[in-house]
């Protein structure tokens, strides 16, 4: 799966994130591409995170690569969602797109990729740092337990998007 994620978006969404960017947007920067670097390392998954250069940034489209991580920057002119719309569509292997900005998430969920918001990613993110800094499970059935109470309330079934939305949330 390629994960691909609107960096400035998920660090405004993610307290911990957004603490690193008051004393600088370098900093913030930094500070996600650390997580990413340790996600990536336990997940496997292919991540691209993208970050805005259109008001300031190079006349080019600037790559860089982070110990697994692939990081862009959008040339002067060009936001990061329209960088994000042209890598979803140019891959060929599933897409999820992490970003709060439902113009982005609805063009991309017409075409197919799924999309996570960025406060849902970082909280999922901030678990993964938590698992990595605790070292393996003591009990690696403590997980499968049940849970105690009744269910209470009407069955919903989830619509096709919620589906789709579902299944690639149990890949991250």
């Amino acid at each position: 799966m390629h994960i691909l994620i609107d960096g400035y978006n998920l660090i405004r969404q993610s307290p911990e994130l957004r603490r690193h960017e008051r004393k600088s947007l370098e900093a913030g920067r930094l500070a996600l591409i650390q997580q990413l670097v340790v996600y990536q390392r336990q997940r496997g998954h292919r991540i691209t995170v993208v970050f805005d250069g259109w008001q300031g940034g190079s006349p080019f489209e600037e790559r860089d690569r982070s110990e697994g991580v692939d990081i862009r920057y959008s040339r002067r002119g060009e936001t990061a969602d329209a960088v994000i719309r042209r890598l979803a569509r140019e891959g060929s292997e599933e897409v999820l797109v992490v970003t709060s900005d439902r113009g982005i998430a609805d063009h991309l969920g017409r075409r197919g990729a799924v999309s996570v918001s960025s406060l849902e990613f970082a909280d999922r993110l901030e678990k993964a740092l938590l698992e990595d800094a605790a070292g393996p499970p003591d009990d690696p059935d403590a997980e499968d337990a049940p849970r105690g109470g009744k269910r209470k309330g009407m069955a919903r079934r989830p619509s096709r998007r919620e589906k789709a939305v579902q299944a690639r949330l149990r890949k991250i």
